[in-house]
């Protein structure tokens, strides 16, 4: 439990101390937003600000997971080095951040609020997921347990199986459907990244209550004093993903300090990237990728906005079901302010993840 306090401390102290000297670097070097020009007209003030703030927090992120398993070496006689199934998250959000540090670049070279072409933008998220999901398939355990199981789960482990199709298929259909989690996971963050903190708090309510969760699976671990042995939880190294969900919900708040209305930095497609395929892998390696659609509650309204709005366009030859999608943007063109759409939807976003906590501890309680 000291790793998940000492990595949420470190989390939150980087990005509260290094954002403001990210935003002088970014403005000395002019890399600043560009506004789609059919967006709300309140938007336009926002042109220049500060943007790829992600840079920040996947660096706050991967030193404070080194720091903190440093200190715990220093301190205890028990080895606490970092484990696969952390490494492999902080590899999957560090590979999408530099598929969004990409886009960010080629937005602010273009000068336009279009960065890489969506092909390319597709093999980079494609790349580093199949490397992530090839990998999370490797590195038993004593337990013989990987990071990531073949099985689809729920709040656990499901009787669908893809090894049912023999090791290799199984393999790659596991692939694919990690990768179909990561695609969805990271779009919908990048589509919900357009007001000022809404991102950065949706997600981090997310990453808290994954902390909430691998700290549960780590107290009800298979072969644990203290696990019920008919409900327990077969996952590798539950308590460092509660240590990096910690981390990670540290490094949002002290984010969200800059990022907050009025925002001096925008977290880019560095950040919505990374921050997606960090979900995706929660969600992979906790084994409750089903329950993941619960938890980002809000996230899956606004890409169902999107997904409806431009299907709907496509049928009835140009007319529009929103204002404008993504959803947010809707009810700032019916004249909410921002601050008033940030806060609603972070209720809707609280209350997600209060359903997907519950349904998951009720699980377990009516299994027992």
């Amino acid at each position: 439990m000291i790793a998940v306090v000492i990595g949420a401390a470190l989390g939150l102290i980087l990005t509260l101390l290094g954002t403001p000297v990210f935003i002088r670097f970014l403005v000395r070097r002019g890399y600043g937003q560009f506004v789609r020009d059919d967006g709300p007209t309140s938007h336009h003030v926002k042109r220049g600000t500060p943007t790829m703030g992600g840079a920040v927090i996947i660096l706050a992120v991967i030193l404070a997971y080194g720091a903190t398993h440093g200190v715990l070496m220093l301190t205890s006689d028990v080895a606490r080095g970092p484990t696969a199934s952390g490494l492999l998250l902080l590899l999957l959000m560090a590979g999408m951040g530099v598929v969004g540090f990409f886009d960010d670049a080629a937005k602010i070279t273009k000068k336009q609020s279009l960065g890489l072409t969506p092909w390319a933008k597709i093999l980079g998220q494609g790349t580093v997921g199949v490397l992530f999901a090839v990998l999370a398939l490797q590195f038993p355990d004593s337990r013989g347990i990987t990071p990531a199981s073949t099985a689809v789960s729920f709040v656990r482990e499901t009787a669908l199986d893809f090894a049912v199709f023999g090791t290799v298929i199984g393999a790659i259909c596991f692939v694919i459907w990690a990768n179909l989690i990561n695609t969805a996971a990271t779009n919908a963050v990048n589509l919900t990244d357009g007001l000022d903190g809404l991102a950065a708090a949706a997600t981090a309510m997310v990453t808290a209550a994954y902390t909430i969760i691998s700290i549960w699976q780590y107290n009800q671990t298979c072969g644990g004093l203290r696990a019920v042995e008919s409900v327990c939880y077969s996952v590798r190294d539950p308590m460092d993903m509660a240590t990096v969900a910690a981390i990670i919900t540290g490094a949002l708040i002290g984010f969200l300090w800059w990022n907050t209305s009025p925002a001096k930095i925008f977290m880019g497609d560095t950040g919505s990237l990374a921050l997606g395929g960090a979900l995706a892998g929660f969600a992979i390696l906790t084994h409750t990728q089903l329950l993941f659609v619960i938890l980002g509650g809000l996230f899956v309204i606004i890409t169902c906005s999107v997904i409806l709005q431009v299907a709907y366009f496509k049928l009835t030859g140009g007319r529009r079901i929103f204002l404008m999608a993504p959803l947010q943007h809707h009810f700032e063109l019916k004249g909410w302010a921002e601050v008033t759409v940030v806060v609603r939807f972070w209720i809707i976003g609280a209350l997600a993840v209060g359903l997907g906590l519950a349904i998951f501890y009720g699980e377990w309680v009516l299994t027992q």
